[in-house]
């Protein structure tokens, strides 16, 4: 036997040093997840690697997001963008986000 099959996928385990509030952005590496409940301190939870989310992005002229655009988690700055520079790759938009949309809808891509 190569492989023994854990479960779904769709979330991992995840023990964080600090406290983690519900829809705080994670990120591990390149892997990028969602805390979907409160996680305290050294306490284990969880991390959703899938689904869809509407996540912050930056608003102003020229700061549209359209659907099927990939989007890139910007941890200094806690907002979705479409450049990859210093961003971990989150998903794509499913929904079209206009330019002073304070959020846009995002399908995590694990």
């Amino acid at each position: 036997m190569t492989a023994t099959y854990v479960h779904k996928g769709d979330s991992i385990d995840y023990t964080p040093a600090a406290d983690v509030a519900a829809g705080d952005v994670v990120v591990q590496g390149d892997l990028v997840g969602i805390a979907k409940l409160d996680i305290p301190a050294d306490t284990l939870g969880s991390l959703s690697l899938t689904g869809i989310f509407d996540v912050p992005k930056i608003g102003g002229p020229g700061m549209a997001i359209t659907t099927g655009t990939k989007l890139y988690w910007d941890s200094a700055n806690k907002y979705v963008t479409p450049t990859e520079i210093e961003g971990k790759y989150m998903g794509k938009a499913v929904a079209d986000a206009g330019d002073n949309d304070a959020t846009v809808r995002v399908k995590l891509t694990a």
